[in-house]
């Protein structure tokens, strides 16, 4: 380069040594560009043989294994991964951002929770990338890629702690530390189709661990193996080994299922038939969880929405979710306020948002928040007693497709934050279970009981899991019944019954009458639309919509199934699509108040 110069400086004014010269600065250049792409291309290749999991591979040793007769180690021969949330001597904590890696220092000292993993025999074998901050629930990270999910590669693996779910769901280690704050470890174990279990608040130490927000904050990890996840949970949660064997009592949280667009057959059904086989198991319960919370958690009624409609739904959960979200906020301001105004940190767009969302807000009220939380621990407590668990639907929606720009809608995260309040705000444990695919997708159940019962959870879990998944089997290969047409005055008769108790409140009964209607003569809108009525009343809002795309699919002007499918469909959060059921219903009869108030308030929630 340096001769081309030179020959420039000489020959100033002869155009043919700029061509010449031109040519040669170019050749470097391409040479240079080659170069550049070659390395990217062979970085790539790196990229998919781990999926994009590892921010940093290395080896941590186990601690030396005793002399005989000493026992085996228990986590002996296993390999496990980290998320970059703890800290490793040495190593610098990068909290899935470059800008915290670079204005941070190496750890003088192993995380608590990593060091007691070697002691007990596993090797450690890297860091995990993450969503920056602990702030994201997609798994996107915009400074060192997102891991590539092994059951859905163009959707996202959910986050925040996403390598550490691919690096156990792509089988490049036994199992992975994680962290959940309000999802980061449920939401990656769904997406991804493997076990993940959050730990009762503060019941492993989180010395060594960068706070998102303390009083949320749990340590977790994943595993393909029931075993392995139990035997983790031995040696972080120091359990006795043998304990008196209790009595269970599964809790079906009906109104949450409604939330899922996965039939009930193979959720619902797959745990009920997993447990009718087992000993030890009550009778199970079914109950509206929202209705129970609402009812429990006084300090939750300044923050419920008032909409008539949505009182049979979940908006007493969707107010949980919204102390659960402006606490963490709260305390992510409290703990980096300083040095996110000091450094400006490179984030992306989602990130950024969501963290200048926390710094900015003026919180007044503190209080109230924290007394939410220990009201909530207190409620589920009282609900579980000491041999309930909990089973809801890990998370409502599909994994997001990757690099979608309009990220995720109101709806997902109305819908996600909803389900995943309950453990967060309650500090209970949890764990999600996967139960095979819908349509591609993982299914997940999530079993979650009172704070401090890791132990009665973990046990449930290898206790049940072979015959979950021999259900989950079972149920794939089933098909639902179809309906059944019948005589129409026998069908007239029954709908009679149907309405004479509604009209008596006496919602059960009159879908019992309508189901049977339906049974003789499936051809008949009103009779969908009629029970529709009836499971709007019991909270029943899945059933509810599908009677109701039933009844416009016999019946297009029909103005009551639009109406009662918008509500239906509010209540299960999806405020898009109810929307165009109340124009819709406009359309058809203009002045109908009903609808006139409904799109109005939807038009501001969607805008």
């Amino acid at each position: 380069m340096s001769k081309t110069l030179n020959l420039l400086k000489t020959n100033a004014s002869n155009p043919k040594v700029w061509i010449v010269a031109g040519i040669t600065v170019a050749g470097i250049i391409v040479l240079a560009e080659t170069g550049r792409r070659r390395r990217r291309r062979k970085a790539m290749i790196i990229k998919r043989e781990d999926f994009g999991a590892f921010l940093e591979r290395f080896e941590l040793i186990p601690f030396p294994q005793p002399p005989p007769p000493a026992t085996k180690l228990p986590l002996s021969g296993l390999t496990f991964a980290i998320k970059d949330i703890f800290d490793v001597k040495g190593y610098v904590t990068g909290f899935g951002n470059p800008d915290w890696q670079r204005t941070h220092e190496p750890a003088d000292k192993t995380a608590v929770v990593v060091t007691a993993l070697l002691k007990n025999g596993a090797k450690c074998v890297g860091k995990t990338v993450m969503d920056e901050l602990a702030f994201g629930i997609t798994g996107e990270n915009k400074h060192y890629g997102t891991p590539t999910n092994p059951n859905m590669p163009s959707n996202v693996p959910g986050g925040s702690s996403s390598g550490s779910a691919v690096a156990v769901a792509a089988e490049l280690a036994d199992f992975a530390l994680g962290t959940d704050t309000i999802g980061c470890l449920r939401i990656p174990a769904s997406f991804c189709g493997i076990l993940g279990f959050r730990t009762s608040h503060g019941a492993v130490s989180t010395i060594g661990l960068l706070p998102n927000s303390q009083s949320l904050d749990a340590i977790g990890w994943f595993a393909r193996d029931p075993s392995i996840l139990h035997h983790v949970g031995h040696v972080l949660l120091h359990l006795k080994a043998v304990e008196p064997r209790r009595a269970r009592c599964l809790v079906f949280a009906e109104d949450l299922f409604q939330l899922l667009k996965v039939p009930k057959q193979k959720t619902v059904y797959v745990v009920s038939k997993a447990i009718e086989k087992l000993s030890g198991y009550k009778p199970p319960m079914h109950i509206n969880f929202s209705q129970y919370i609402a009812s429990n958690v006084p300090s939750l009624k300044g923050f419920c929405q008032h909409s008539t409609n949505l009182q049979n739904g979940i908006s007493a959960l969707k107010a949980l979710s919204s102390v659960m979200v402006s606490l963490q906020r709260y305390e992510f301001k409290t703990n980096h306020e300083e040095w996110v105004k000091d450094v400006k940190p490179r984030l992306g767009p989602e990130i950024s948002h969501r963290v200048l969302e926390a710094i900015n807000t003026k919180y007044e009220n503190v209080k109230i928040l924290y007394k939410v939380r220990t009201e909530m621990r207190a409620a589920l407590q009282s609900l579980l007693k000491d041999d309930g668990i909990l089973v809801i639907p890990t998370i409502a929606d599909p994994p997001l497709k990757l690099n979608s720009k309009k990220g995720y809608s109101t709806e997902f995260q109305d819908r996600a934050c909803a389900l995943l309040s309950i453990a967060s705000m309650s500090g209970g444990c949890q764990v999600s279970v996967p139960l095979g695919k819908d349509d591609g997708c993982p299914i997940s159940v999530s079993f979650v009981t009172y704070h401090g019962a890791d132990k009665f959870l973990l046990d449930t879990v290898l206790d049940t899991y072979a015959s979950l998944q021999d259900q989950v089997s079972i149920a794939s290969n089933s098909a639902p019944l179809p309906d059944v047409n019948g005589n129409m005055d026998a069908s007239e008769l029954l709908k009679e019954k149907g309405n004479a108790a509604f009209k008596g409140m006496q919602w059960n009964k009159a879908v019992e009458y309508y189901s049977e209607a339906i049974k003789l003569n499936g051809t008949n809108a009103t009779y969908y639309n009629n029970r529709a009525a009836a499971y709007l009343e019991l909270g029943c809002f899945q059933q509810a919509e599908e009677d109701c795309n039933k009844a416009i699919s016999l019946d297009k002007k029909n103005v009551k199934a639009y109406l009662r499918r918008g509500t239906a469909r509010e209540s299960l959060l999806c405020y898009k699509e109810a929307l165009e059921d109340f124009k819709h219903a406009l359309v058809l009869e203009p002045q109908n108040k009903v609808a006139n108030l409904a799109e109005r308030r939807l038009r501001k929630l969607v805008s």
